[in-house]
């Protein structure tokens, strides 16, 4: 598989041999929707609660006496068919929503999605991406002028405090490194520039 190199006018330079194992799969969408649904699902956190009949505030007296008023029989109003009453089964805090994706599992569901990005031209490397100074600016017209502002992920190979404080305003980019480059993200963006030293680091950890 050969990956478009782009300069910094957004014009594709040369090509960048790379694995068919990692950027030459077949679109595996059962897999890729099985890993994006258990990133989201891992990253929820059991922070909400509902009281059950035992917890609402209610007086346990009986509403109406058992016959003779027509009405449905009562026992008190934290009944859950009643509007105040508590929770048949109510939402806690040690609920558990983490899903298990083996490693194996993940790593395919990543290069699968990588393929499917290099297949349709929204996967790009790039030498390096770098700003003089902490600017949202310099980024921006930088981006602008390679045609991938509007929606963009960059994966660089380490921390630049210049490209993460310049990138911060930026609603539609976001910088990581290639260890915290997630299939959600990946299927977000609509173009992904990855850096050369970066690319090694992938097919490094996804060899």
């Amino acid at each position: 598989m050969e990956l478009k190199l782009l300069n910094e006018q957004g014009q594709a330079a040369s090509n960048v041999v790379a694995p068919d194992t990692i950027f030459g799969r077949d679109y595996n969408e059962a897999l890729i929707h099985q890993v994006v649904v258990a990133f989201q699902a891992n990253a929820r956190s059991g922070n909400r609660k509902q009281k059950d009949r035992e917890e609402v505030h209610h007086t346990t007296k009986k509403p109406w006496r058992q016959k003779g008023t027509g009405r449905a029989r009562a026992g008190m109003s934290s009944s859950p068919l009643w509007r105040g009453g508590g929770r048949i089964f109510p939402n806690t805090p040690d609920e558990n929503f983490s899903h298990k994706v083996n490693k194996k599992m993940y790593r395919a569901g990543i290069c699968s999605i990588l393929s499917q990005l290099a297949r349709e031209g929204r996967l790009n490397v790039v030498d390096d991406v770098t700003v003089d100074a902490p600017k949202t600016k310099l980024l921006s017209d930088k981006l602008k002028a390679m045609g991938c502002l509007d929606s963009v992920l960059i994966i660089t190979d380490e921390f630049n405090e210049n490209l993460m404080l310049a990138a911060r305003n930026l609603v539609n980019v976001l910088v990581v490194e290639p260890r915290y480059a997630d299939p959600v993200s990946l299927v977000f963006y609509k173009k992904v520039l990855i850096t050369k030293p970066a690319l090694a680091k992938i097919e490094e950890m996804l060899a």
